[in-house]
């Protein structure tokens, strides 16, 4: 069994506010995103699960990815690598059947329920300081 997960997805924001979703088995507001396809690469991913779980077509901004690296929460035996690109999007946000929840959320009143890598994302791309 992998000890390591690679996943990979879209930062959207816009007017301040940043596009995020609940979805899967836990109640963590996240990029829409997943663990990458084994015929796709990381950019490929990206766009795959934009479209999976939100319907939309991402157009992306840096060639470079921002990367972190997480125990998985509850098997901290498990690293996940998670691989953020900056993008925009284009088409009307339909959620798939796995996403529970979806918003715009305010950058600067963000929710306590954000999964481990939302903050140091945002940082990272200059939305919070």
């Amino acid at each position: 069994m992998n000890k390591v997960i690679i996943a990979s997805g879209p930062v959207i924001v816009k007017n301040n506010k940043v596009l995020l979703n609940i979805s899967g088995e836990d109640d963590f507001w996240k990029f829409c995103g997943g663990k990458i396809k084994e015929d796709l690469n990381l950019k490929e991913t990206a766009k795959f699960r934009a479209k999976e779980e939100l319907g939309i077509k991402i157009i992306l901004k840096n060639k470079e990815a921002f990367i972190i690296s997480l125990p998985k929460p509850g098997e901290e035996n498990k690293d996940v690598v998670l691989v953020h690109y900056l993008a925009d999007y284009s088409g009307k946000i339909i959620p798939g059947e796995m996403v529970k929840e979806w918003d715009w959320l305010d950058i600067d009143n963000l929710p306590d329920n954000l999964a481990p890598n939302i903050i140091p994302t945002l940082k990272f791309f200059g939305f919070l300081k």
